[in-house]
């Protein structure tokens, strides 16, 4: 029954005109092995992460998962692509993504492997679920914990948050992305304030870090 309620909420999201210019796109199907530019992506049982302290200094490594399921601090990145008009890229998280799911959220997200430059990760995790690469900028970094309620697994990560411009036309992986759509920051801030449960939370976070003190030209 709750189920069925977020989903009439979130399809409702999808087709209000309350949230501005654009249009929603959702994504079905599935990615076909042996897709090249999608080749590196490897499953989330198999994936390790690097441990950090609060410094960002790495300490360790761990596997994806139960970094996870104990909370463990870890470094990871966030993606905000724009484009001309300063529209921001979101997606909405898979069904089957092992925690937030189903969420909206900024353009991209992901973990640096052990001995992977975190702008290298940037490029590849943006490459695997969106199917092109731009260049990256570091923009700020803060750290961040949040529990997901339905999957019990924990958030506990030292983001570093990246931009980069596309005017293109994406081609999302549908294991990773359920639907995407580009949104104009007024209209993003409203919805984050009216509905921050159709978010993920640390969008919400960089959201207010990026309008604040970062935001480039563009953005209305």
């Amino acid at each position: 029954m709750v189920m069925h309620s977020v989903y009439q909420e979130d399809e409702a999201f999808l087709r209000s005109d309350v949230t501005g210019a654009g249009r929603t796109v959702t994504v079905s199907g599935r990615r076909q092995a042996g897709s090249g530019d999608r080749d590196s992506v490897i499953p989330d049982a198999f994936e390790t992460v690097i441990l950090v302290d609060t410094d960002d200094n790495e300490i360790g490594s761990s596997g994806k998962l139960p970094a996870h399921r104990d909370g463990k601090l870890h470094r990871a990145f966030s993606i905000l692509i724009t484009n001309r008009e300063g529209e921001l890229l979101l997606q909405r998280r898979a069904g089957g993504k092992y925690h937030f799911a189903s969420l909206w959220s900024n353009t991209c997200c992901g973990h640096p492997r052990p001995g992977e430059a975190t702008r290298t990760a940037a490029e590849r995790r943006l490459q695997e679920e969106f199917g092109f690469t731009v260049a990256l900028k570091k923009l700020f970094a803060f750290q961040y914990r949040a529990e997901d309620a339905n999957s019990e697994l924990i958030e506990n990560e030292y983001l570093h948050v990246l931009h980069g411009y596309f005017d293109g036309e994406p081609r999302p992986n549908p294991d990773e992305i359920g639907a995407y759509r580009w949104m104009r920051p007024g209209n993003i801030q409203r919805t984050l304030i009216s509905r921050p449960d159709w978010f993920t939370p640390w969008f919400a976070e960089l959201a207010d870090m990026y309008y604040a003190g970062f935001a480039l030209p563009g953005a209305d």
